[in-house]
């Protein structure tokens, strides 16, 4: 009875208290399962990755897992926004500006730190949702905003463009998430096993060494851009970190044995192909008809 006073007092967070926020049956957690099931499955995937990396340093396991599970309850407020939800449909960031659409993605981080004071989560938690993105660039959006700055730039005149460059070309700053910073390990793993997480969906023949090649290169760049700076995560437990996720990942695209039906569903599908560019290819030819009336 007295362990939730102590954890308000010394504002610490026990592991009785982090194993109850793990169950899925957590009102916030169900709410996000109904209203945002891309964004609950993505959550799985990244507590998976990041609780194997956490253990490979010896973090806390538990924390990060829990941690995962909540850094992105923000989208529940617009879950169409945000391509794991779409489902191939439509993409509503088509109708609008970059400006509008990078409003949309960076508010889901101050929208789930409201949330998540809201259903009273411990302040650890509420850092993984603030921080797992830390400063970093929203650069889809910024290319495409620079994209079309430039276009609306040829259209005009040398004065115009002249006078209007610095405006119509947009700022870098402009373009990043608000932070902070990860201040912890934990929170650290959380932002590079997000970032590799979706990246990897992009890849066309996700082999061992093209993931972790990406899993690198995605660490690489938030090192280079100060992103783990304010915590206090050594380069080698960043190559461990590395190790960690690029065999985590790696495994959840394992071969398949290729079954007889396979086969020849194959086969009959290749054969149709061929038949298809032959007949696209080869030149029209009379064929005499058969005497025998065939």
């Amino acid at each position: 009875f007295i362990l939730p006073f102590i954890e308000k007092a010394f504002d610490i967070t026990t592991g009785m208290t982090l194993i109850e926020l793990r169950d899925p049956k957590q009102p916030i957690l169900r709410e996000l399962q109904q209203r945002a099931p891309g964004t609950y499955n993505h959550s799985l995937n990244v507590a998976s990755i990041a609780e194997n990396a956490a253990e490979a340093i010896g973090a806390d396991t538990l924390l990060t897992y829990v941690g995962c599970l909540y850094h992105d309850i923000g989208k529940m407020n617009k879950p169409m926004y945000f391509i794991e939800n779409q489902s191939g449909g439509p993409n509503k960031h088509d109708k609008l500006t970059p400006a509008m659409s990078l409003l949309v993605i960076v508010g889901h981080v101050k929208d789930g730190s409201e949330m998540a004071r809201e259903h009273g989560l411990p302040k650890s938690l509420r850092h993984f949702i603030e921080a797992h993105h830390g400063t970093t660039l929203v650069e889809y959006f910024y290319r495409r905003a620079r994209e079309q700055a430039a276009q609306a730039g040829e259209e005009r005149s040398a004065e115009q463009i002249l006078i209007d460059a610095a405006e119509q070309l947009p700022d870098e700053v402009d373009y990043r998430y608000p932070g902070p910073k990860p201040q912890t390990k934990e929170v650290a793993i959380v932002m590079m096993a997000d970032a590799v997480e979706s990246a990897t969906r992009t890849l066309t023949d996700p082999t061992p060494a093209r993931i972790d090649a990406l899993v690198r290169q995605l660490a690489n760049k938030r090192v280079m851009d100060g992103q783990v700076d304010e915590c206090d995560l050594t380069f080698r437990e960043l190559s461990t970190i590395c190790e960690s996720i690029s065999k985590t990942v790696a495994s959840s695209y394992h071969g398949r044995i290729r079954y007889s039906s396979d086969e020849k569903d194959a086969g009959k599908k290749s054969a149709e192909k061929k038949k298809e560019a032959a007949k696209t290819q080869a030149p029209a030819q009379t064929v005499p008809r058969d005497p025998g009336g065939e």
